[in-house]
């Protein structure tokens, strides 16, 4: 990686860990060799975002979807900064990278920090009862359109912990892949990712705190 003056300071830490799941999930490396970008519906996530990296630039506003009239409102923030970028290109991101996603180089002492991001980046936390005995019940969810990404979350999990659950399935036309824990290996997975956590989504966390 080249040696230049950075806005953001690459050292790996458990809130750098946080982030590097935001930007695994929902952010995007432009094209340009210098810009990454952070969207989200959540305006919370973007200013923890901004937060674990110390940086002060603005967040604006954009909509996504077609129909004008139901488009949704995202937080964006851009960061601009080549040592940042060629540090992500190193550990195994890149730009378009939604369909290629693999393995990326993640410090195992990290891991779950980096796991939090992605699941509050792209993943769920639902709580719903089961249709038979109506007993309350818990799934996660982590979403991506690249199953070898998913593939090794699920591998690192198991390498990393006793949780050796866990499944991955297809979501129909819509390309993208989802996986899957049921109530057991969600709980055991909440007192991984959020023990001694500093960053979180409180909505995701609120969840998950009644089965800690």
């Amino acid at each position: 990686m080249v040696n230049r003056l950075s806005k953001i300071k690459v050292e790996w830490s458990p809130k750098f860990a946080y982030v590097m799941g935001l930007i695994t999930t929902d952010g995007c490396l432009c094209n340009d060799g210098r810009h990454i970008d952070f969207t989200s519906k959540d305006k919370e996530l973007v200013l923890k975002f901004r937060e674990c990296l110390g940086s002060k630039n603005k967040i604006g506003v954009k909509y996504r979807g077609n129909d004008k009239y139901q488009k949704t409102k995202c937080f964006r923030i851009q960061l601009g900064d080549v040592n940042f970028y060629e540090f992500l290109l190193s550990i195994g991101l890149s730009p378009r990278k939604s369909k290629t996603l693999d393995k990326l180089s993640i410090p195992q002492q990290y891991f779950w920090h980096f796991l939090r991001g992605c699941i509050d980046g792209d993943g769920s936390i639902g709580i719903f009862k089961h249709p038979e005995s109506a007993q309350p019940q818990l799934r996660v969810r982590l979403y991506s359109a690249s199953p070898k990404f998913l593939e090794w979350i699920k591998d690192s999990i198991s390498a990393n912990s006793d949780l050796k659950g866990g499944w991955i399935e297809e979501m129909g036309k819509c390309r993208v892949c989802k996986l899957v824990f049921a109530k057991d290996d969600s709980i055991k997975l909440f007192k991984l990712i959020y023990n001694n956590s500093e960053f979180y989504l409180d909505r995701k966390y609120q969840i998950a705190r009644q089965f800690i």
